[in-house]
């Protein structure tokens, strides 16, 4: 391009998206480059299985969207944004007929959950209680908390395997629940800070919920994307960086890629002990996923889990321990956790009229490419006895051919890497500032830096932060 930028941003996932934001609202003039045909990164709908069937080809429920301090800064819903909420948050069925559930009200909750009622609202009542004083602090940079008590008391809890804070529950029910939160650390439950995850989502569902944006996951990258371009941004797409010498100048670069796409477009800029850092960076499990266009609803027979847009199916607290157990060592297993979404069930307009789609995905060995479609399905058969004779078509995903869609879901890993103790907070290497690089023209915006994977944003915003301050020595206008 002949127009010269202060600041170039790779990437349009959510966090390249909220990088280029951030500095354009502050007076950068950003160009944002992105290698696909149109900007989001994990943020995608398309026609996968038939026309009319409307389906999210990565992220499809978006809890910590909503969340978000950054996103709730932005006027999204004048560029188009509308979450919209099932009856029931999430439902995790147990056979057929029987299911436990979450809805928004915590004491209807823990009610449900019969003998583990109070357990349950000392474990999670405690985070709801304390979000407003912590999320900024989870959702940042490790730095000293604005309330140290109260994110110590999340702490204490968060840093504990998933396997452990699983004995405050006696019933199956809770249990399970538990079990599929947890579950989201991609990870097995018996690892240190596992716990962390499933205290954040389970909290987060009572708060704000966990929506799905009407017209599918895209439609929150288009609402970024146009905000961003009324602010005089730029974005130029199908242009795959493989080298940082293909860029034009400018006096910064942020960088919305994993270590080893960096090291691979810019890794001869940068220091030897950083290059080692970024060479150690762990990944984790990989995922195998599946579309559905559907003649009609899945037929479960519980009534929570027809109600619910986000269900984890996998039985018991043991069945899915043992599942993600056996994957982080490498091995497949027959009945796998799943995490499904039925997003037309609340938005009609995915799919044509009396028909529906279904969305869902199992974790699998880093970077496997087997195919796992009868497992998947097998396991939503276990509990919507007659869902196989429902399916119109299907489209599939294994781990290698989600890294091959995205170079970020590195072995099939979408989360940006895996989150352990050493990499929770020092990821993708160990610095006070993790967004900065050793040359000091390059940072890192993506999930491989703090707070890690979710559709947020606050990656790239605290990265921007941090190129203001070093490049432009502005603040930014947000201050969140």
């Amino acid at each position: 391009m002949n127009k010269s930028f202060d600041a170039i941003v790779v990437g349009s996932g959510p966090n390249g998206l909220a990088a280029a934001i951030t500095l354009q609202m502050a007076g950068v003039e950003v160009l944002l480059i992105e290698g696909q045909h149109e900007v989001g990164g994990g943020l995608r709908t398309k026609e996968l299985t038939l026309p009319g069937f409307l389906h999210d080809v990565c992220s499809a429920v978006h809890p910590m969207a909503i969340h978000s301090p950054f996103f709730a800064a932005l006027p999204l819903e004048q560029f188009g944004l509308r979450y919209l909420h099932s009856p029931v948050t999430l439902a995790h069925p147990f056979s057929a007929t029987e299911a436990a559930g979450i809805v928004a009200s915590l004491e209807d909750t823990a009610a449900s959950f019969g003998a583990d009622k109070q357990a349950y609202l000392d474990l999670i009542g405690s985070v709801v209680e304390r979000w407003p004083r912590i999320i900024n602090d989870l959702l940042r940079p490790l730095r000293f908390p604005k309330d140290p008590f109260a994110l110590a008391g999340f702490g204490l809890k968060a840093l504990q395997p998933a396997s452990q804070i699983v004995k405050r529950f006696a019933t199956r029910e809770a249990r399970g629940i538990w079990a599929g939160m947890a579950g989201h650390s991609i990870r097995s439950l018996d690892g240190w800070a596992t716990a962390s995850i499933g205290l954040v989502l389970n909290a987060a569902a009572h708060i704000k919920g966990w929506p799905v944006p009407a017209g599918g996951s895209q439609s929150i990258a288009k609402a970024l994307s146009d905000y961003f371009v009324s602010l005089g941004g730029v974005i130029e797409t199908g242009t795959m960086v493989e080298r940082i010498e293909e860029l034009p100048p400018a006096k910064a670069f942020v960088f919305d890629v994993t270590p080893r796409q960096l090291l691979r477009i810019a890794g001869h800029r940068f220091s030897s002990f950083y290059r080692w850092q970024l060479e150690r960076f762990r990944y984790g499990m990989g995922v195998f996923k599946i579309d559905w266009a559907l003649r009609a609803p899945i037929p479960f027979g519980a009534t929570l889990c027809r109600q619910a847009a986000t269900l984890h199916l996998g039985g018991t607290f043991e069945e899915i321990s043992f599942s993600e157990k056996q994957n982080e060592m490498g091995h497949a297993v027959s009945k796998p956790f799943v995490l499904l979404a039925q997003q037309s069930i609340v938005d009609p307009q995915r799919a044509p009229d009396g028909q529906h789609t279904a969305w869902a995905y199992c974790h699998v060995p880093h970077g496997s490419n087997q195919d796992m479609t009868a497992a998947i399905e097998n396991q939503v058969e276990r509990f919507a006895p007659g869902f196989k004779e429902l399916i119109l078509a299907r489209h599939t995903m294994n781990a290698r051919q989600m890294e091959s869609y995205n170079p970020n879901y590195v072995g099939g890993d979408i989360g940006g890497g895996i989150i352990n103790l050493s990499q929770l907070y020092t990821r993708p290497s160990f610095r006070l500032t993790p967004y900065r690089t050793s040359d000091k023209q390059i940072f890192i915006s993506s999930s491989s830096t703090p707070p890690g994977g979710g559709v947020h944003g606050m990656c790239g915003y605290h990265a921007a932060r941090t190129v203001l301050k070093d490049i432009f020595h502005k603040k930014d206008n947000l201050d969140l």
